[in-house]
């Protein structure tokens, strides 16, 4: 993927449960809860129609695929509660819902255009980038009370920013005219500085290391792993005909999760849409989990790591966007 392009027009297209399609998108059946490659995974659909539900930006044509790779879900309460985005009164913010019991969603953060957010380790603060004028600029908030904001960056193209496993930094992609590239913020210090190529990044515990997504010298994106102290780098998943991003890894530290493409074809239908995959840590174990034509995308894990949620249009005659829980059984 062209990344550059790709980033800012889909940071443009995020909104509440639209994708651009071609026109092969009409003859994608999304009643359907799941499909036969998907036996034995047990599905549930966790928000509403009236959550509102935002699905990330998708650019489809019949010869390639783009989508925003963003983080826009997380889980909260240690497991209990899950936040989205959902745009509503033209404005696009973060809610939270209770998965432990039926209920509405609360309101989480009282801006105009949150892009992505996503959760501290212990669950009490949100980092999330917002869309402000013609820059992306990151924040900190509490996840519980209040909507006061701390601005970390400001007067420049950031977003999906992560916190460190020990808390003390907030890194995040930031685009330039060069490309893509991580980026930290101290919290003791408010220094900025640079790592490496990239985006998407996800810290790792116990090592001076991150996961991130990386596009090669043919365009293709690919998972790499990079530890920023030694310099040495990895990749760890790639394909020369697919693109894969948003790397994120399972609770006891054995998997990554992320979003690839993938196409289907049966006689005159072909169709490209997005998927998701595991690996082991060391890229081995290779795996599509997901097979249905609609789009799956912004996976996270739970707690436990015996689930994943995701966003998707599955399940839905109308094609709308929901949270959707399966169950993980590698």
């Amino acid at each position: 993927m062209h990344y550059q392009k790709a980033i800012r027009s889909s940071i443009i297209t995020i909104i509440a449960g639209i994708s651009f399609l071609h026109t092969n998108a009409q003859q994608v059946d999304y009643s359907v809860v799941s499909v036969p490659e998907e036996s034995g995974i047990d599905f549930m659909k966790i928000t509403r129609a009236n959550d509102y539900v935002c699905m990330p930006g998708i650019m489809r044509s019949s010869e390639k695929i783009e989508w925003l790779t963003n983080r826009v879900l997380g889980i909260a309460r240690n497991g209990s509660a899950i936040a989205y985005l959902s745009s509503r009164n033209n404005t696009t913010n973060i809610f939270i819902k209770d998965i432990t019991r039926a209920g509405s969603s609360i309101q989480r953060t009282n801006r105009i255009n949150v892009i992505d957010f996503s959760f501290s380790p212990d669950c009490k603060y949100l980092c999330f980038s917002e869309k402000r004028g013609d820059y992306n600029q990151i924040f900190r908030t509490n996840a519980e009370k209040g909507y006061v904001c701390r601005q970390i960056t400001s007067n420049d193209m950031d977003y999906s920013p992560v916190f460190s496993p020990d808390m003390q930094q907030i890194f995040f992609t930031r685009l330039e005219t060069r490309g893509v590239s991580v980026w930290a913020h101290n919290a003791e210090n408010n220094f900025l500085s640079s790592y490496t190529s990239g985006m998407n990044p996800c810290p790792l515990s116990g090592e001076p290391a991150l996961l991130l997504t990386r596009s090669n010298s043919a365009g293709q994106s690919e998972i790499w792993k990079v530890n920023y102290e030694t310099g040495v780098e990895e990749c760890i998943v790639s394909d020369p005909n697919h693109n894969f991003s948003t790397p994120t890894v399972s609770p006891d530290g054995q998997y990554i999760l992320f979003v690839g493409d993938s196409r289907l074809s049966a006689g005159d239908f072909d169709y490209l849409n997005t998927d998701l995959f595991v690996c082991r840590m060391d890229g081995t174990g290779f795996t599509q989990l997901t097979y249905h034509a609609a789009d799956d995308l912004s996976p996270v894990w739970s707690a436990d790591g015996r689930h994943i949620y995701f966003i998707s249009q599955r399940g839905d005659t109308q094609g709308t966007a929901n949270v959707w829980r399966m169950s993980f059984n590698y």
